[in-house]
């Protein structure tokens, strides 16, 4: 469906590339789309036992394309927006996820790896979730397990200030496994994910249901879902993005007497 992920598998690993790194990895609908496909397929396939998730280039993505963005909170945007089948995909995956992550990591960059099983950061990698600066939600079901994996105190300022956190304190707090040198990087999580690959699937993927629920993921998903389509629609949002294509600081301010 987008020419921007590619797809690849060897070993019993599927390796999914977020391939437009001169956007920086910014994630387009043809790009959730695609990698939605690939993880529902997945989940069919008897010969996929891990999937690796990476980005190419220098970072590994910039988070959603505020371009689109943009476009829905005009109404200019038409068609079926395919992220919720990809945050879907996330919380439903039996298989272990594996995330190989150099540069930053912004907004869904973020939020998806909390979803993953074992999390690789180079040690250049920045974390970001900086939702409400775009006067919008957590997604992901991040608002539930970004403060049950960090708790409250950080994962509430990662979320209003957006302020990004850098590997070695990421690691510290349980957001990463590894942090490794960049040039080790996809040796590393290759190593990681053969290793997965190799154990009985059935073990793997019973322990995964174990230790997490997709139908408490998939409800608190649906409501940020609803409170983030309703943010789209906000002046607050229409600021943020114009202030972001002019190159400007929103000024959130000018709004206070107008609806929130």
């Amino acid at each position: 469906m987008s020419e921007h992920i590619k797809i690849e598998k060897s070993d019993g690993i599927l390796s999914l590339t977020m391939a437009r790194p001169d956007k920086k990895n910014a994630l387009t609908n043809a790009m959730y789309g695609a990698l939605a496909d690939a993880m529902e397929a997945a989940e069919t396939d008897p010969t996929v036992r891990v999937l690796l998730i990476r980005g190419e280039g220098d970072m590994f993505t910039a988070g959603n394309d505020v371009g689109e963005f943009a476009a829905i909170a005009t109404g200019a945007f038409q068609g079926e927006r395919h992220v919720g089948r990809f945050l879907q995909a996330l919380a439903k995956s039996s298989r272990p996820l594996v995330a190989v992550v150099q540069g930053r990591a912004v907004g869904i960059g973020t939020t998806m790896l909390l979803h993953c099983d074992l999390v690789v950061l180079a040690e250049n990698a920045l974390l970001s979730t900086p939702f409400v600066n775009l006067a919008l939600v957590p997604e992901a079901a991040s608002s539930l397990l970004m403060p049950l994996r960090i708790g409250y105190a950080r994962a509430y300022e990662m979320f209003a200030l957006g302020d990004a956190v850098d590997a070695k304190s990421a690691l510290a707090w349980g957001l990463a496994n590894r942090v490794v040198p960049l040039d080790k990087l996809d040796a590393e999580a290759k190593a990681l994910a053969s290793r997965l690959a190799k154990q009985p699937a059935g073990a793997v993927s019973t322990t995964k249901r174990l230790m997490r629920n997709p139908e408490l993921l998939l409800a608190q998903i649906k409501t940020e879902s609803e409170r983030f389509a309703e943010r789209l629609t906000t002046a607050e949002a229409r600021e943020a993005f114009v202030a972001f294509a002019e190159r400007r600081p929103p000024d959130f301010l000018k709004l206070a007497k107008q609806p929130a």
